[in-house]
């Protein structure tokens, strides 16, 4: 069963006709509802018209200020967090590390030198590796705050990229504490 309309091949084509008043001209206007008579519900015309004009203040503001101070944010936040926990690349140099000194532990005489060349380096080399991974952070999120003080952003950084980048510091600073403890500790005395 064929639903479609067919035009007739004599017909002029509608879709075609661009001199044809479209339909909505049919529809009444506002000036039309208002003049048809008195209403029980006043209509102030002029009063809707003004405030369709005026576009409220929080869409006025440009959407791209701090885009580039949040990313460095971000970026610092996440270093910071990688110094902490360690990244994946401490890791493999600290088990190259313990291998190089699984292949000199033959040549060390006392035990300490063996504890040393199988633990200690690899453990010094990690936590340097997170350190500098933590000061990186803790740069970039110190730059990221001082950005307002040269004028480099405006006059102020968004609230939540001024936060994200207390918190990389704040992590930034831990990381850096932490690898000092660690580079710096002694490791553990064999007992005679």
């Amino acid at each position: 069963m064929d639903t479609m309309k067919r035009p007739t091949p004599n017909a002029p084509d509608a879709d075609n006709d661009l001199s044809a008043e479209p339909a909505i001209a049919a529809w009444p206007t506002m000036e039309a509802a208002t003049d048809s008579g008195p209403s029980d519900i006043p209509v102030d015309v002029s009063a809707d018209d003004e405030d369709a004009d005026e576009i409220p203040a929080e869409f006025n503001e440009v959407p791209s200020r701090g885009v580039g101070a949040g990313a460095c944010a971000i970026v610092a936040a996440g270093l910071s967090l990688i110094g902490l926990s360690g990244s994946w690349a401490s890791r493999v140099l600290a088990e190259r590390q313990s291998l190089v000194g699984q292949i000199e532990r033959s040549k060390a005489a006392t035990p300490a030198d063996q504890i040393a060349a199988l633990y200690g380096d690899g453990w010094q080399l990690t936590a340097l590796v997170n350190g500098v991974l933590a000061t990186l952070a803790l740069l970039i999120a110190a730059f990221v705050l001082a950005l307002p003080v040269f004028g480099l952003s405006g006059r102020d950084l968004p609230s939540w990229v001024r936060a994200v980048s207390w918190a990389a510091v704040v992590l930034g600073t831990l990381g850096v504490l932490i690898f000092g403890f660690l580079y710096f500790l002694p490791l553990p005395k064999v007992p005679a």
